[in-house]
């Protein structure tokens, strides 16, 4: 006789969420950090606001940034001189490139993972697509099901302004979706092209120039799904659990404001020494299961929110040196891609580990946590287990 319970137990998967395969991907303007503040003050025409500009090139230098990527040029910016003026009236202009360029960008980073995965992207069952960079309706999600030709019975899930934490969130979402669907596939796109937070700078609202200095463009994608086909698919990393958590007394710390001039960001100053006083107290609830309370036995995917941020939270929890290498490599090498960083570091991760000939794709080391931070202050924090390579 068919029960309820029957039904949902031949409905849920076995065994748990697990990455498959990974893509990323940026836009081929690259531009070099020691040189940026010269060619931002100069495309924003603020070259006679000398104090300002040393005050940024300060802040480029001690980003510990070596180049960054745009979308952006300066043949666009001739075209739009609203967009180099500080609040000035350019919403429109932004949201029509962003649309476009966002769906195509994440689609570069897709293919890339369906073509790591090797199975046929009819077997994607669903799509989750995150992006702080515009809004339309219908969606990026939908743009790029048609991009990539995924079948119209695709299930959707647009996550819109979610900021720099959205690569846990995603994840997050992933987890239930691939457990809770027997067979499902879920593919996950995290794109993000900045154009609309740049702006030029502003002696009154220094917080906005925070941004323009870490700020980089990326697409980022993984498949999830849970109880692999072992002779058809390689596992990566198992999402053993998920946690966000909502910072006390910090909603001031991140904050962005969409309006006719574009996303208005501003990233406080307190925002690392807030993440780092509330870090351990997640990891204590997430690890206590497993009797781990050593965060140097574990290898780590930390959102490249920025050095200070990194600094702090390596100081707090006595970190070996080692234990942030992959994301300040991301760092470094990329910038702070919002959303997309997270997925980014997971893939240097693995590529650490197999460059090195170690024997699990978590560096040697069988568990693992994945930050994710952004407004709110929101912390998405994910257990990780490495597999064998």
């Amino acid at each position: 006789m068919v029960t309820i319970d029957g039904i949902r137990w031949t409905q849920r998967a076995v065994g748990p969420a697990t990455v498959l395969a990974i893509g990323t991907a940026n836009p081929p303007n690259c531009y070099d950090q020691s040189t940026y503040p010269d060619f931002f003050f100069r495309v924003t025409n603020s070259e006679h606001k000398t104090e300002l500009m040393h005050k940024f090139k300060r802040m480029c230098d001690r980003s510990m940034i070596k180049k960054r990527y745009f979308h952006l040029t300066e043949e666009i910016l001739k075209k739009n001189p609203n967009f180099c003026e500080y609040k000035a009236p350019s919403f429109d202009a932004r949201q029509e490139i962003a649309n476009i360029e966002v769906p195509k960008l994440g689609k570069e980073a897709a293919q890339k993972a369906i073509n790591e995965w090797g199975q046929s992207k009819s077997k994607i069952t669903h799509l989750v697509f995150c992006t702080t960079s515009g809004v339309d309706v219908p969606g990026a999600d939908y743009q790029l099901t048609r991009l990539l030709g995924l079948g119209p019975s695709v299930k959707r899930f647009m996550m819109y302004q979610q900021g720099c934490f959205g690569g846990g969130a995603a994840l997050r979402l992933a987890k239930d979706l691939a457990e809770n669907n027997k067979g499902a596939r879920v593919l996950i796109v995290c794109a993000e092209i900045n154009l609309l937070c740049f702006h030029a700078p502003s002696a009154t609202e220094i917080d906005v120039l925070v941004g323009q200095a870490l700020f980089s463009d990326g697409a980022s994608a993984v498949i999830v799904g849970s109880d692999p086909v072992l002779t058809a698919e390689r596992p990566l990393f198992e999402l053993v659990f998920t946690t966000q958590t909502l910072l006390p007394n910090s909603g001031y710390a991140i904050i962005g404001n969409l309006c006719e001039a574009g996303l208005i960001a501003k990233i406080h100053k307190d925002t690392p020494m807030l993440i780092s006083e509330n870090i351990e107290r997640i990891l204590v609830e997430a690890f206590q299961p497993l009797g781990i309370s050593d965060w140097n036995s574990i290898f780590w995917v930390s959102h490249a929110g920025g050095r200070a941020i990194l600094d702090q939270i390596e100081l707090k929890l006595g970190l070996k040196p080692e234990k942030l290498k992959a994301t300040r490599n991301v760092m470094s090498d990329y910038g702070n891609i919002g959303s997309a960083s997270v997925l980014f570091v997971l893939d240097e991760t693995r590529k650490v580990s197999i460059r090195a000939g170690l024997d699990t794709t978590g560096e040697g080391l069988n568990w693992g946590v994945l930050f994710g931070f952004g407004p709110g202050l929101t912390i998405e924090a994910v257990v990780l287990r490495s597999v064998s390579i």
